[in-house]
């Protein structure tokens, strides 16, 4: 456990998760805060805060404090704050978010950092895991990070997106959507630019193949290192309560949503910060 000031940071698990004390996201941060809300970030990849009885524009004012605002190009939005995506469910099984997955990987430059909130809970129910790729990566075999150090993987929205039209959570064409945001290649293997340590870049929801695979070759070893996200080693898991955020670095974070409250309604807010492509 690390203090700043008033600031309190305790580690959830040792490779990812912090809960953060002595913070009121409520207030404007001024350097020193922001200073060390980002030196945590960047230790432990997704910060965990409590008790925060914020507004939707204090959601959107803490998330530009630490870069533009990238709003995602399809999905619920808020009435007054578009920026804001809504992800209310009550039938949640098999809708994306019960999937190991990084926000938004089909653009170009997916999202630097993600922000959610609570806004309604079930009763018991509605977790969220994350998992850590760069501790992913390190648990590969020399052999296998070897072999991925140049490969480059396709990220493509057309999967989701029909899910996402199927079950009402997107009206516009898929046709017009898949235009607007062709498929993007990206490394399999990422590199933290402050750090040096590598991240396994690969997720359920949007990557389609590896380049320069053939077909078989594809189905054998994307499944394996999708799956690879879920061991136990790299994740943390939050149980939410009232006033509950999460920020996390979606650059190195996957993050898989329990779908186990079925019939009961959860509702939360999301705000997804700008990113560059990855390198």
């Amino acid at each position: 456990m690390s203090s700043d000031h008033s600031i309190v940071v305790r580690p959830v698990t040792a490779n990812i998760g912090a809960e953060i004390r002595g913070v009121d996201l409520r207030e404007p941060l001024d350097d020193t805060t922001y200073g060390a809300l980002r030196g945590a970030l960047e230790a432990h990849q997704v910060l965990f805060f409590r008790e925060q009885d914020i507004s939707p524009a204090q959601h959107l004012a803490f998330a530009e404090r630490f870069g533009q605002i990238s709003v995602a190009p399809f999905g619920p939005k808020h009435p007054d704050f578009p920026e804001i995506t809504v992800l209310d469910q009550v039938q949640p099984k098999g809708e994306g978010a019960d999937n190991w997955h990084t926000d938004n990987t089909f653009m170009p430059a997916p999202p630097f950092g993600s922000i959610l909130r609570c806004e309604l809970l079930p009763e018991l129910g509605g977790d969220t895991c994350f998992a850590s790729g760069t501790a992913a990566y390190d648990a590969l075999s020399p052999a296998m990070q070897e072999f991925l150090a140049d490969k480059r993987a396709v990220h493509d929205i057309s999967r989701m997106l029909k899910k996402a039209i199927t079950i009402g959570a997107e009206t516009a064409a898929f046709e017009k959507m898949a235009a607007v945001w062709p498929p993007h290649e990206h490394p399999v293997v990422t590199t933290n630019p402050n750090s040096g340590r590598k991240c396994l870049y690969v997720n359920g929801n949007w990557t389609s193949r590896i380049v320069g695979l053939t077909e078989r070759e594809n189905d054998a070893l994307l499944p394996m290192l999708i799956d690879h996200i879920r061991n136990p080693d790299f994740q943390c898991r939050l149980r939410w309560e009232p006033g509950t955020m999460a920020f996390w670095d979606n650059r190195w974070v996957q993050h898989f949503a329990v779908a186990d409250y079925g019939g009961q309604r959860r509702v939360m807010q999301r705000v997804t910060i700008s990113g560059e492509p990855p390198r």
